[in-house]
C-alpha cells in the first residue's frame, strides 16, 4: 500500500524527540505522504519546517477555534503569506468547537469566517475542525459561498449531514474512530461518501485505532484505518490506500510527480 495521511501533528509535543523515528515507521508501513497540520501561529510555522526538512511532507497552517480569542489581523496575514509557500496546500485546522468552549462563540465564529475568507482570496482548501456545532458550521460555509474545497477532518456525523456537507464540496476524512469497537453508526454512514471524496487521516498523536488505544498514535497506524474501511466497503486495503491517495492530491492540488513519495526519510 501507498498511503497518505492527510492529517497528523508531528508538530505536537508529542512528538519533539522522534520524528526521524516515526517517520521511519511510516514509511516501512506504506505511508508515503503526510499533511502536518497546524493550529496556532507556532505550530503552523513548524508544520512548514517540517515540510521544508523532509521528503513527502506537506503543511497546512490556520487557527483551531480554540484559539480564536487570541488570533489578531496581523496573524492572519502572516498565515496568508505562509500559504504562498509551495509546501503549504491547505488553511487548515480552522473551525468551531462548542463542547470545551475555549474562545467564546462569537469570536470562533468570527474568526473562522476571516480564515475562509483568506482561503478563499489564496484559493486553497480548508480544513474543518467540528465538535458540537454543525449547524453553526454549516451556516458559516454556505454564507462565505465555498469558492475552494475543503475536509471534513476525522469526521464522525451522522448520514444527513454527511450529506449536506457532500452538498458544500466538501472531502470526507476517515480517521482511527473508524476502528473502535463502540462505532457502531460509522460504517452506514461511511457507505454514504462517495469514493472520489473520501480521505483517511491518523490525527496522530491523538484518536489512536483499535488495537493500540491507549497508546500513542502516529502515522504508521494508518494501515489499520484504511483495513477496517476496505473491510466495510468491500474493496482491497490496496484499493483503499490507492483512491484516498488520489484523491488527497486531488483535494490539496498536488502533482503526483512533485509528491516526492518515492524518497526516504532517512
Amino acid at each position: 500500500m501507498k498511503l497518505f495521511d492527510t492529517h497528523c501533528h508531528l508538530n505536537d509535543e508529542a512528538f519533539r524527540d522522534d520524528v526521524p523515528a516515526v517517520l521511519t515507521r511510516a514509511r516501512e508501513a506504506g505511508v508515503e505522504n503526510l499533511l502536518v497540520v497546524g493550529y496556532d501561529l507556532a505550530s503552523s510555522q513548524q508544520a512548514l519546517k517540517l515540510a521544508e526538512d523532509f521528503p513527502g511532507i506537506f503543511a497546512a497552517v490556520g487557527f483551531h477555534p480554540h484559539e480564536a480569542a487570541t488570533v489578531s489581523g496581523e496573524d492572519l496575514a502572516k498565515i496568508g503569506k505562509m500559504l504562498t509557500h509551495e509546501k503549504v496546500v491547505a488553511l487548515g485546522e480552522i473551525g468551531l468547537d462548542y463542547h470545551y468552549d475555549h474562545s467564546p462563540r462569537e469570536l470562533q465564529r468570527e474568526v473562522f469566517r476571516q480564515q475562509l475568507a483568506v482561503a478563499a482570496k489564496m484559493k486553497k482548501p480548508v480544513i474543518i475542525h467540528v465538535r458540537e456545532a454543525h449547524p453553526d458550521l454549516l451556516a458559516g460555509l454556505k454564507d462565505g459561498g465555498l469558492p475552494y474545497r475543503g475536509v471534513m477532518h476525522c469526521y464522525s456525523g451522522s448520514k444527513e449531514l454527511t450529506r449536506e456537507y457532500l452538498k458544500l464540496n466538501m472531502y470526507i476524512s476517515i480517521g482511527g474512530p473508524v476502528t473502535f469497537t463502540n462505532a457502531k453508526k460509522m460504517p452506514e454512514m461511511l457507505k454514504e461518501i462517495p469514493t472520489e471524496r473520501l480521505l483517511i487521516e491518523t490525527d496522530a498523536p491523538y484518536l489512536t485505532p483499535h488495537p493500540f488505544r491507549g497508546q500513542r498514535n502516529e502515522p504508521a497506524y494508518l494501515t489499520r484505518v484504511a483495513m477496517k474501511i476496505s473491510e466495510i466497503l468491500g474493496l482491497t486495503p490496496r484499493e483503499v490506500a490507492d483512491l484516498t491517495r488520489n484523491n488527497a492530491y486531488a483535494c490539496f492540488g498536488i502533482d503526483e510527480s512533485n509528491s516526492d513519495g518515492g524518497r526516504s526519510w532517512s
